[in-house]
């Protein structure tokens, strides 16, 4: 502070005496005042605190601006180039330019009050003098290397000039100097030419001052037909100068005709009367080649300015266009008429528009479709113009299949956006999206444009009868019907890999499309039948990407008939191999949707369906085997529980609320196999000679072996541990919830083929993985873990039983719990059955329901050894049941 109040006291003797200074004791006065600022200056890390700032900013621009131009009166423009170079570098101890530069660097930092005494010293045309001639003028080779040192010089003054032509004010002053123009054109002129270090600081400074302009400016540079000389200049360097120079330099030019229109059109014109949208296409089209990085920002910049041009015009477009019907039922026309920024330019629209359809550069074609993208950001209404004039998208769609792969694919999104976005329905265009399917030239782009019709149809149900009353479904069938026979014909050989892949992507996408058709649409499923698809779709089947979307076609098929559905999913299960595990469990969760309609249980019985299920239990006969053996010594037994639990799941939704199957099911002697084929598994076995020990000292429940099973860290092994699993899908069987439970989580399946949206590899199955489910994904190679809720609690009371045959089951299993070596851990989880099905039959009406389940004959037959041996641990509870059960008087042959 107190450096400042002495610095203070001095300027004010400075200012009293200097109007009695010769000038030159005046200047030599500020000159030696001046390093006294900048020590001070430096010393307070750049806060200045003096009063008189804006009288020492004007006195020291004044100064500089004298220097400069004394240092170039009357020189040649070479010699005063080199002039200025001196004066404004330092050299050693510092020179009197160079200290004035650094001063009028610092003060032009402060203030806007003190930057307008800046501006009002005539520094602005000074300066941009200088600008003009190190811009024109380079240095020879070793002067050019020399002058590099000094970056520092150049960076104030280019700061300076920054900071005095971004105000309105400092580029009225520019005008008195009549440089301006002349740099301008110097740079559409002379840029293979000039000072190769000053190129991109011109830059800077110009489009500073574009963005700056006023009236005044615009009528200098008009009356001096500046843009139609840097046109024509630049049009003939355009086909000598590399693609990044001639797009820097029009930058500059096209900077000053956008920032001028909204105060005045006349730049524009200019433009325009000149070729200079002929000129930006030759620029642009030169660009092709160029890497995504290289030109950059410059293509970039000239690309967002011909965006913004579009919508420069002096009045509104007025088109008429026909909506074609039908449209999205949200869709109002009248709703896109807003105030935003619309379309009034279509000549800069053309270049864009040439430049797609002459281009056949991924970066170039990539950002013009990003350019029209914001362009419909702008104002909803932009679409309808421009498609209405001069059909963009339109004339694209017709060309696409000749672009990059990523072109195809940004181009059908922005088709994409049309209906997600606008929510209008472009009729003609889907067409024509429609004739590139058909013809497959090239078969990345077919699948674009089906991705696209696909995302399109998903968006309201309307689509559903546009893209069959348009043939799109019937073109799709009879492909399908193509690809299927060739799929039969060619089981076994092997296609190239990349052809495999790209015919396995059309494949999915069309089936996926056909699906979304047949949605919710009985006529469209109706015309897949009478198309006699049904035997061509089933082939799809076997292969695992298409399952998913042709399970979704049979599943639409039921809604029409149900008979022909069951028959094709119980003949699938049927036939699959002991290794399809994968297969059946897709079938089987298919079922499950299909049998929560009590409408299908008819059907699925008629169907044999119980009897497919329950063949699917007999297959894995000795599957949980431990270890285990054969086939599945490869298939994790995860695995193989969860295809057990879901075939126990379908074959309960298919009994739920249903008397006549149920008491099929029953009357068949269903339950009997079903214990049969459960037993036959692998990890139930009958003892030999039973070894009963004395007693049980830790009596442990049902409900606490399931969770120990599941979520302790006790070791069971793992016959147990299957067994209790089985017994527990038993028991919610029993009551009738099975179909409703959720065991099993899965992971969406990584396929070998590097398929978009089924993006499918080989997993290594581990035991104890965890896999995370995601509802509609289809099963395949993926890591099960069974799931359960350690929360959860368990209410044996008075639990209502809806299927007495499953209580059966459960007794008829229960002599099988045991494993020579674990006789103790046996009998324990026998103990705990009895006790839980006790608990089952413990309420009367219970028992009721019981009445002809033949649970009496069960108990003496399966577990006589128990039942009639008092010494046995399980006598007691096993009697129990009975007496509870002959107190019904239930089974009176049985009692006799």
């Amino acid at each position: 502070t107190l450096q400042w109040e002495t610095l203070g006291r001095q300027f004010v003797e400075y200012e009293q005496v200097a109007p009695f200074l010769v000038p030159e004791e005046q200047q030599r006065r500020l000159l030696d005042f001046l390093p006294l600022f900048l020590k001070t200056w430096e010393q307070s890390a750049g806060v200045i605190v003096f009063p008189n700032i804006q009288l020492l900013a004007s006195e020291v621009s004044k100064l500089l601006t004298k220097e400069i131009k004394r240092n170039v009166k009357g020189k040649p423009a070479e010699e005063a180039r080199l002039a200025l170079e001196q004066l404004l570098q330092q050299k050693g101890e510092a020179e009197d330019g160079h200290l004035l530069l650094k001063s009028v660097y610092l003060l032009s930092q402060t203030d806007l009050s003190t930057m307008w005494n800046i501006i009002g010293s005539g520094l602005p045309s000074a300066l941009m003098q200088c600008l003009y001639l190190f811009f024109t003028f380079p240095l020879k080779k070793s002067e050019e290397e020399t002058s590099r040192d000094d970056t520092q010089t150049q960076e104030m003054l280019v700061k300076i000039m920054l900071n005095m032509y971004r105000e309105e004010q400092g580029v009225e002053e520019l005008l008195a100097a009549d440089k301006l123009h002349s740099l301008i054109i110097a740079t559409a002129s002379l840029w293979d030419q000039c000072s190769h270090s000053w190129k991109a600081p011109t830059g800077y400074v110009l489009k500073t001052i574009s963005k700056a302009q006023t009236k005044n400016s615009i009528v200098y540079l008009q009356a001096v037909d500046c843009i139609k000389i840097a046109i024509q200049n630049l049009s003939k360097l355009a086909d000598t100068l590399p693609a990044c120079d001639v797009c820097e330099a029009a930058s500059i030019i096209l900077c000053f005709v956008k920032d001028s229109y909204p105060i005045s059109p006349a730049l524009l014109t200019e433009f325009e009367n000149n070729d200079g949208y002929q000129l930006l296409l030759k620029i642009l089209l030169k660009c092709e080649g160029l890497q995504q990085n290289e030109g950059d920002p410059y293509l970039g910049e000239i690309l967002d300015m011909l965006t913004c041009l579009t919508t420069c015009g002096k009045t509104e477009l007025k088109v008429s266009g026909n909506i074609v019907h039908p449209q999205l039922p949200h869709f109002d026309f009248e709703w896109t008429r807003s105030s935003g920024m619309t379309v009034k330019n279509l000549q800069a629209f053309q270049v864009l528009q040439s430049i797609f359809q002459k281009s056949n550069d991924q970066h170039l074609c990539g950002r013009i479709l990003a350019a029209i993208s914001t362009i419909w950001a702008w104002d909803t209404v932009n679409f309808f113009l421009l498609e209405w004039t001069l059909q963009p998208i339109s004339q694209f769609t017709d060309i696409i299949h000749f672009k990059p792969h990523p072109v195809q694919v940004q181009f059908f999104k922005l088709v994409e956006s049309i209906v997600l976005d606008l929510s209008y329905i472009p009729h003609e265009i889907l067409k024509k999206v429609q004739y590139v399917i058909k013809e497959n030239i090239v078969p990345f782009c077919t699948l674009a444009a089906l991705r696209c019709l696909l995302s399109v149809t998903q968006k309201d149900l309307l689509f559903s009868d546009i893209f069959r009353d348009s043939g799109l479904l019937g073109l799709l069938l009879a492909i399908l019907r193509k690809q299927a026979k060739i799929l039969r014909k060619s089981a076994g050989t092997h296609l190239p890999d990349l052809e495999e892949s790209t015919e396995k992507e059309l494949n999915v996408v069309m089936l996926k499309m056909v699906a979304a058709l047949t949605v919710k649409s009985v006529r469209n499923t109706v015309v897949l039948k009478d198309y006699g698809m049904v035997p061509y779709i089933k082939i799809f089947l076997d292969d695992e990407c298409y399952r998913s979307a042709t399970l979704s076609i049979l599943e639409q098929l039921s809604v029409i008939n149900y008979e022909e559905y069951m028959s094709i999913i119980i003949g699938a299960l049927c036939s699959s191999t002991q290794g399809e595990l994968h297969l059946k469990l897709d079938l089987l969760k298919s079922l499950l949707r299909i049998l929560e309609s009590p409408k299908s249980h008819s059907a699925f019985r008629t169907c044999s369906g119980f009897n497919g299920l329950l063949s699917l239990l007999s297959d894995m006969e000795g599957a949980l085997q431990d270890p285990p053996s054969g086939l599945w010594t490869a298939v994790g037994q995860n695995c193989i529980l969860e295809l057990v639990f879901y075939t126990l799941q379908g074959i309960t939704a298919a009994l739920h609320l249903d008397p006549v199957n149920s008491n099929f099911f029953q009357r068949n002697g269903l339950f009997e196999k079903m214990a049969e084929d459960l037993a036959s598994l692998g990890c139930f076995s009958t003892p030999g000679e039973l070894q009963i020990p004395l007693s049980l000292e830790k009596a442990r429940t049902f409900a606490e072996f399931v969770d120990a099973a599941f979520c302790s860290s006790e070791p069971f092994p793992m016959w147990l541990k299957n067994c209790i699993w089985i017994l527990n899908f038993l028991d919610h069987f029993v009551k009738g919830t099975l179909h409703l439970e959720s065991y099993f989580k899965e992971r969406k399946p990584e396929m070998a083929e590097a398929l978009r949206d089924d993006q499918e590899g080989p997993q290594v199955q581990e035991e104890h993985s965890v896999a995370f489910k995601r509802p509609g994904n289809k099963l395949s190679a993926s890591v099960y873990r069974l799931c359960g809720n350690p929360e959860e609690k368990w209410e044996v009371g008075d639990c209502s039983i809806t299927h007495p045959g499953a209580v059966c089951v459960m007794v008829r299993l229960l002599p099988k719990l045991y494993k020579e070596g674990h006789s103790r851990l046996s009998l324990e989880i026998q103990s705990a059955v009895v006790d839980h099905i006790q608990s089952l039959v413990k309420s009367e009406k219970s028992r009721q329901v019981m009445c002809g389940s033949g649970l009496l004959s069960t108990i003496i037959t399966s577990c006589q050894d128990a039942f009639c041996n008092e010494s046995h641990p399980l006598h007691l509870p096993l009697t129990r049941v009975f007496e509870k059960l002959a107190s019904q008087a239930i089974e009176p042959d049985v009692l006799r």
